[in-house]
C-alpha cells in the first residue's frame, strides 16, 4: 500500500485527485492522511468527496472512511470500466477538477464514456470550463484518445448550478508530446460574461485589458447570460498559437473594482506572452499526468509553481517516472518526463 501525506508539498486537494487517478490506472491501494492539511478548512470538501465518489463509481473501488470533512482515507481500486456517469457535486464546487480525477483512467478504458457532470463550470478556485476546452483537452486529444466537452449551463460560484456533457473516447496508451514551440501567434479575444450583474462591470473590465494589452476593441466580447446563471462574471482573455491556447481569466468579486479584475488579469496575459513558453501555469500542472503516463515528453513553461512540484513528487510514488523541472537562460523552465 502506497502511504501519502496529504500535507505534503502544497497540500491541497491536488494531491488526493491525482492519487485516485493513479491507483485506478495501475490498481494500487493507497492510503492518505492529513487531507488538505494546508488548507484553512482542511478535510474533504464537498467537491473532494464527490471525486472519491466518482472514481469509486467507474472503477467499482472501495473507499469506507468517506464523508465530508473526513482528514485519512484508504482507496482500494477496482477495474475502470467506460460508461454512462452521471455526477453531481451538489455544490458550486468545480466540475473540471471532478473531471480532472476521473479523465486519466477513462482514457484508457476498454470501452468509451459518456460523463454528465453538475456543479461549478466558472468557480474561482479553479480553471474556468473554457480552459478545459480550448486549452487542456487540444493537447489530449494530440496524445491518442478523443475528447470532447460541451458547456450546457453555467455556473458560478457561490450558487452553482452548471452542467457539462464528456465524450471520451478511449486509447490503448498515449503517446508522448514535445511542447518546446508555442509558434506563431494567431489570435487574440478577450470575453467578459455577467450573469444577474449590471452589463458595465463587463464595459470596465474589457477597456481595462485593452489600456494593457492594446488589444483591439473587435478582439473584444461581451456575454450576457441568463439572470438564472447568475449572480457571476468572469473575464477571459485567450491567445491562440500554432501549437497551443492559453487563457488567462479574472474573476469578479464582491468589493473588487472592475477595472481592477480586468487590469489583473490582463497583467498576466501580458506576462506570459512575453515569456515565450509553451504552458502557463494552470496547464503546466494538467499536462504532467497524462505526460507521465505516456512514459516521457517535454514542455517549456513559466516558473513552476508549488503545485506543479508538489504534482510531480505524487506521480512518482505511482509510476516509474522522473519529472525534472530546468531552468533555461531565458528565466523559463523546461519540464522533462521520463522513465526512471
Amino acid at each position: 500500500m502506497i502511504e501519502i501525506d496529504g500535507a505534503q508539498g502544497e497540500g491541497g486537494g491536488q494531491v488526493l485527485r491525482i492519487a485516485l487517478s493513479l491507483a485506478l490506472v495501475t490498481g494500487q491501494t493507497f492510503r492518505i492522511e492529513n487531507i488538505r492539511a494546508n488548507r484553512s478548512r482542511p478535510g474533504l470538501m464537498r467537491q473532494h468527496a464527490t471525486a472519491v465518489e466518482a472514481a469509486c463509481a467507474i472503477g467499482g473501488s472501495e473507499c469506507e472512511e468517506l464523508a465530508v470533512g473526513a482528514s485519512a482515507l484508504t482507496f482500494v481500486p477496482g477495474a475502470v470500466r467506460g460508461g454512462d456517469y452521471h455526477i453531481s457535486v451538489g455544490t458550486a464546487g468545480s466540475t473540471g477538477l471532478v473531471l480532472q480525477t476521473i479523465l486519466p483512467p477513462l482514457m484508457l478504458a476498454a470501452g468509451p464514456s459518456r460523463l454528465v457532470l453538475e456543479g461549478g463550470t466558472h468557480n474561482i478556485y479553479a480553471p474556468p470550463f473554457d480552459f478545459l476546452e480550448r486549452v487542456f483537452l487540444p493537447i489530449v486529444n494530440r496524445m491518442g484518445p478523443t475528447v470532447s466537452a460541451r458547456l450546457i449551463r453555467h455556473g458560478f460560484y457561490p450558487a452553482g448550478g452548471g452542467r457539462i456533457e464528456v465524450d471520451i473516447q478511449p486509447t490503448a496508451s498515449l503517446t508522448p508530446l514535445n511542447l518546446i514551440d508555442r509558434g506563431d501567434l494567431v489570435s487574440v479575444e478577450a470575453r467578459a460574461l455577467v450573469a444577474a450583474l449590471p452589463g458595465d462591470i463587463a464595459v470596465r473590465e474589457l477597456a481595462a485589458v485593452g489600456a494593457v494589452l492594446g488589444w483591439p476593441e473587435e478582439a473584444r466580447r461581451i456575454t450576457q447570460l441568463p439572470e438564472r446563471s447568475g449572480p457571476g462574471n468572469i473575464v477571459m482573455l485567450e491567445a491562440v498559437f500554432d501549437e497551443v491556447t492559453e487563457l488567462v481569466s479574472g474573476f469578479g468579486k464582491l468589493g473588487v473594482a472592475a477595472h481592477i479584475v480586468g487590469d489583473t488579469a490582463a497583467k498576466r496575459m501580458a506576462g506570459y506572452l512575453a515569456s515565450g513558453a509553451v504552458a502557463g501555469p494552470f496547464l503546466a500542472d494538467q499536462l504532467l499526468l497524462p505526460l507521465a503516463l505516456a512514459g516521457s515528453g517535454q514542455f517549456t513553461t513559466v516558473k513552476p509553481s508549488l503545485h506543479s512540484r508538489t504534482a510531480a513528487e505524487v506521480i512518482a510514488r505511482f509510476l516509474d517516472v522522473r519529472i525534472t523541472f530546468q531552468e533555461q537562460e531565458n528565466g523559463n523552465h523546461l519540464v522533462t518526463v521520463a522513465r526512471a
